[in-house]
């Protein structure tokens, strides 16, 4: 409803273009606004129809540096932590997390890959789903908001981000940098891509006629080192944490 209120207010103002920034759009809204020859941008969901663009993100390579910087850290044992997987980003990105480990010879067990919600409180969550005896040395998040509520999970729990568990975010939102310690990441900047679908949106709206052909666009995606990440703990097994210590030190007084 609010997605279509704010075309109807587009209509009315006669915008000479739309840059739409969604995980969706109903076909009706689509058709009302190319019966209109308004041009349109799409950023990473552009449906595969003629006079329309498409922004297509390059997950891959942020990824990719992202897995390849946890492998020279000496860590083998990675999870990622998806976002819903009702979500084409979220597909391409739990992809190009699969793919990177298998570009360098890294297997992924259908344990290491779980499902999040791209919230903090999903991210709480989710290490409470990768505790285990296989329990691995580092995370690869989703996005930013999953690492950070998987980060004051870990806090919580007594694990030491990054000397027991090193964590990976996606997105490089603000807050990012100002966590303890702050987040390595993917960066998808936000700036690039409004100027990218600026300029999408000016060939288009230039043209005299409504392009036949799809155009296509790409932003690329690379890794900020913080301090989230270090070399991989030298111990095997599960990750200690000050919470499971104190747990087990009950445990066993109450056995005396």
């Amino acid at each position: 409803k609010r997605m279509e209120s704010s075309v109807r207010r587009m209509i009315e103002r006669r915008v000479d273009g739309v840059a739409i920034l969604t995980f969706g759009m109903e076909d009706s809204l689509l058709e009302h606004l190319r019966f209109r020859n308004v041009p349109l941008v799409f950023v990473d969901v552009g449906p595969d129809i003629p006079g329309v663009s498409n922004i297509r993100i390059n997950y891959q390579n942020g990824i990719r540096q992202a897995v390849q910087h946890l492998a020279a850290l000496r860590h083998t044992k990675i999870t990622f932590v998806a976002g819903p997987l009702h979500l084409k980003s979220a597909l391409a990105r739990r992809d190009a997390f699969k793919a990177s480990m298998e570009e360098i010879g890294l297997e992924v067990a259908p344990e290491q890959i779980v499902v999040g919600d791209h919230t903090m409180e999903g991210g709480m969550r989710a290490l409470d789903l990768i505790t285990g005896a296989r329990r691995p040395t580092a995370v690869v998040c989703s996005n930013d908001m999953t690492a950070i509520g998987l980060m004051r999970e870990a806090y919580d729990q007594g694990i030491n981000v990054p000397r027991d568990l090193s964590v990976v975010g996606f997105d490089d939102i603000r807050l990012a940098q100002f966590m303890i310690p702050p987040l390595t990441t993917v960066q998808m900047s936000q700036t690039e891509l409004a100027q990218i679908a600026f300029k999408a949106l000016m060939n288009d709206v230039g043209r005299e006629l409504p392009a036949q052909g799809k155009s296509e666009y790409e932003l690329n995606t690379h890794l900020v080192l913080r301090r989230s990440t270090a070399l991989a703990p030298v111990h095997n097994g599960r990750i200690k944490s000050q919470r499971s210590g104190a747990m087990a030190k009950k445990a066993q007084n109450s056995y005396e």
